[in-house]
């Protein structure tokens, strides 16, 4: 582990930040913010000497991205080029044959596509009726996988396009429900489900009637909201097929057990599951290079979704499995083999970084391959190891992993980085809860002058078991704060991840208590440490568990903070625990349901603490965001008015939990530096 490294930067505290090209430069804001094109998802090919990836751009006036695929060289001996055209073009897949698969919409419907890099025009691959919302390709190039959204009672896919065009026509809007789920992040539930199938494979197109390898199965493969193709995966000789599910039954709404199962890719046989004697979550299936092995992230805990995720290996022969690495306290996510077998990389987050760990499999020694910053992907290409990297002064591109450092193989947004200015920034530890140690960071405003203390803007993160450090966001950006004159300061308190599981775990049951402790701590340090930062002036802000602190803090800690934004924060445990839709989130931090540990719903409950409020707080809420549903964010204001206190509510109708349309994310900064410019300049 490169910790030496990290252990001389925190001892010589130097402030890092890239160095603006041009003297006319001027500090970065959300407008650059928004309309940067955003790298993703690096893919190897099959001889690892190109790597094709995703590129997101916005088209700002109709309010939408748009998303393209593009091919760099491994050894950089090139450069990038764009490789598809008109319609949206993402998740780009290398075939056996050396073509390159993806998704697209350009027919009307989102179907897989082949791009063949001799020569020619993209030829459709899929030709179903329903969207395809993932797909994966066998090894040997005979048989693809594909996940659509179908209604499990219906037998075809025609009859599922039948319905959805039904549901979308019917005349009367009412919903009729017996059992939980009835909505999930931002969708009310229909009936349908994810489900797998499979097509043959002649010539790079999709031949023949789509096989239901899944039918019979009352669960989602892959998982909503946010699960993908990295849910499912052939074995080597095509002819199995392995894939994640949690069965639903009445117990979705409260559960997080996902299995792993295994079936023949033609549908022969039932599926069959690896893992019924794991009630926690088992995912992330990758199969060995020699077909015998079988790797999976798992959780040991059932209702914790943030339960560290070990790597399991099962010899698929007999069935025994044991866990790699199990000293290593860490949460991997993701896993890919190595060529020969020997070796499997994964991500996981690390001391406010995010980086790339290799895994040997005989002994189990972990090795960091990457230092600061953040991955957001990675790839094995035959130079190496290829990321998508980020860090707080730089958005991603992707880079090749180098003794000596990263070797840039992309440089998007290079004219407009080149005309911009970032706050230099650096990371910091202090003694927090039970004078343990823990980590934060703090940027200067992009335009700071020595001897000036500038306005602080305090951010709390959300999750609660997340990690807000040297990453580049686009949403919650430090750097767009540091451009408007402030000095930023955020901390990864008790709870967050990347600091061991008992780290992460000690925010269970304790959301007022530990965080905010550290929170106290860290402002405390950062005041004492940097003379720039002026106390008389700072604004707290924060979302989702970040939102629950800010309304914590108004009634708990007011006296630093001269204004406080709060986003989609929960105001009331208790109802939080009725109309949240994940309802194992809540009953596992808080101990049970509301009506099994009221004590607990009510120890760190805001509401209890409202008499004390006095901070003027803008409150922001999107009507679609179930997981922190509307009621809290109305709750939060209707308090703040009754009571007096200066407030606004900025309301999205059409986001969820994230505020993601680029207009709307204009709008959201805007009325965020305009409350904090009213309280503070």
């Amino acid at each position: 582990m490169k910790r030496v490294l990290l252990a001389a930067v925190l001892a010589a505290s130097p402030f890092l930040a890239n160095a603006a090209k041009s003297v006319d430069a001027k500090p970065f804001s959300y407008n650059e913010l928004v309309r940067f094109e955003r790298v993703s998802d690096p893919a190897a090919s099959v001889d690892g000497k190109l790597i094709a990836y995703t590129l997101r751009e916005t088209d700002y006036e109709a309010n939408k991205a748009k998303r393209s695929l593009w091919i760099v060289p491994a050894d950089g001996s090139a450069p990038t080029r764009r490789v598809t055209g008109s319609g949206n073009a993402s998740d780009g897949r290398w075939g056996s044959d050396g073509a390159l698969y993806f998704l697209s919409s350009r027919s009307g419907s989102s179907q897989v596509w082949r791009l063949s890099l001799v020569g020619g025009e993209a030829m459709q691959v899929t030709s179903l009726p329903l969207d395809v919302g993932a797909f994966v390709l066998s090894p040997t190039g005979d048989r693809i996988a594909v996940a659509l959204e179908v209604f499990p009672e219906l037998a075809t896919l025609e009859d599922a396009k039948t319905r959805l065009d039904a549901l979308d026509k019917k005349p009367s809007a009412g919903k009729l429900y017996d059992k939980l789920f009835v909505r999930h992040w931002d969708t009310w539930k229909n009936g349908s489900r994810n489900q797998l199938f499979t097509l043959t494979m002649q010539d790079g197109i999709a031949t023949g009637s789509p096989v239901w390898i899944t039918k019979g199965l009352d669960g989602d493969a892959p998982s909503k909201p946010f699960g993908g193709a990295e849910e499912f995966t052939f074995s080597p000789d095509g002819q199995k097929l392995y894939f994640g599910l949690r069965e639903a039954g009445r117990t979705e709404a409260w559960s997080t057990n996902l299995d792993l199962w295994q079936v023949p890719a033609d549908g022969s046989a039932k599926p069959v599951n690896l893992t019924a004697d794991n009630d926690a979550t088992d995912t992330g299936p990758a199969v060995s290079p020699d077909g015998k092995t079988l790797a999976y992230r798992a959780m040991k805990r059932p209702g914790f979704e943030a339960d560290r995720y070990a790597v399991l290996l099962r010899d698929l022969a007999t069935g025994k499995t044991r866990e790699l690495a199990a000293d290593w306290d860490r949460s991997a996510e993701t896993l890919v083999w190595s060529a020969d077998g020997k070796t499997l990389y994964t991500k996981a987050d690390d001391l406010g970084q995010n980086r790339v760990f290799s895994i040997d499999v005989s002994s189990g020694k972990v090795k960091a391959l990457t230092d600061e910053g953040t991955v957001e992907g990675f790839a094995l290409g035959n130079k190496g190891l290829v990321v998508a990297h980020n860090n707080l002064g730089r958005p991603t591109d992707l880079y090749r992993v180098e003794r000596t450092g990263l070797k840039a193989l992309t440089r998007h947004n290079g004219e407009a980085l080149a005309t911009l200015k970032f706050g230099a920034y650096e990371q910091f530890k202090f003694k927090g809860w039970n004078d343990e140690t823990v980590y934060g960071y703090v940027a200067k405003p992009a335009n700071y002058e020595k001897g000036k203390k500038y306005p602080v803007a305090f951010i709390v993160h959300g999750g609660p078991q997340g990690s807000m450090g040297n990453h580049f966001h686009y949403r919650w950006n430090p750097q767009t704060y540091a451009g408007a004159g402030y000095a930023v300061v955020f901390i990864d308190f008790h709870g967050s991840t990347g600091y061991g599981q008992a780290f992460t775990d000690s925010i269970s049951g304790d959301w007022g208590g530990k965080p905010l402790e550290d929170l106290q701590k860290g402002y405390a340090h950062a005041l004492k440490t940097y003379d720039f930062l002026d106390s008389t002036k700072a604004a707290a802000l924060g979302a989702s568990y970040g939102g629950y602190m800010m309304n914590w803090i108004a009634g708990n800690w007011a006296e630093p903070f001269k204004a406080i934004v709060n986003h989609d924060g929960i105001f009331d445990n208790r109802s939080m625990g009725y109309t949240t839709e994940e309802l194992w989130f809540d009953e596992w931090e808080l101990g049970g349901t509301p009506y099994e540990q009221p004590a607990a719903y009510e120890k760190h409950n805001p509401i209890n603490h409202v008499t004390k409020w006095k901070t003027p707080m803008l409150v922001i809420q999107g009507e679609k965001d179930f997981r922190v549903p509307t009621e809290q964010g109305l709750a939060t204001f209707t308090a703040l008015q009754r009571r007096g206190i200066p407030s606004q509510l900025l309301v999205f109708p059409d986001e969820n939990h994230w505020v993601l349309k680029p207009q709307n994310s204009v709008q959201w900064h805007e009325t965020v530096e305009a409350w904090l410019a009213r309280w503070l300049k």
